[in-house]
C-alpha cells in the first residue's frame, strides 16, 4: 500500500502522520503482549513463578520506613516549633538567624 505523499495536502498529511504513529504504537503494545506471553510460558515450563525469577516489587532489598527525623532545632520563641534541619528553614529560623542567634544556639 504506498501512498503518495507529494499529493497530500497539509491536514492529509497531519492525518496521515497521527494514524501511522497509533498504528505504529498499536504493534508495539502487540509484540510487547506476544514477548510478555512467551517469557511467562518459559518460566511455566521451567517449573517457576515470575516471582520467582524477577522478585517481588522490591525483593532483597530491605524497605526504607519512610518515618520521621527526630527534630534539631527549636524556636527560643515557640517551644513548640522544632525543625529537623531537612527540607527548607523555616520561617521562624531564618529570622532567629537574621536577629543575630547562631545555628548551635537554637539547637536542641
Amino acid at each position: 500500500m504506498a501512498v503518495d505523499i507529494k499529493n497530500l495536502n497539509h491536514n492529509q498529511l497531519n492525518d496521515l502522520i497521527n494514524k501511522a504513529q497509533l498504528r505504529q504504537h498499536e504493534l508495539r503494545k502487540e509484540k510487547v503482549s506476544k514477548l510478555r506471553e512467551k517469557i511467562h510460558a518459559m518460566i511455566k515450563a521451567e517449573g517457576f513463578s515470575v516471582d520467582d525469577i524477577f522478585g517481588g516489587a522490591r525483593a532483597g532489598r530491605p524497605r526504607r520506613s519512610g518515618g520521621t527525623v527526630a527534630p534539631k532545632y527549636r524556636n527560643p520563641a515557640n517551644p513548640e516549633q522544632v525543625w529537623s534541619g531537612r527540607g527548607k528553614r523555616p520561617r521562624w529560623f531564618n529570622d532567629a538567624l537574621k536577629a543575630g542567634k547562631k545555628e548551635k544556639d537554637l539547637a536542641i
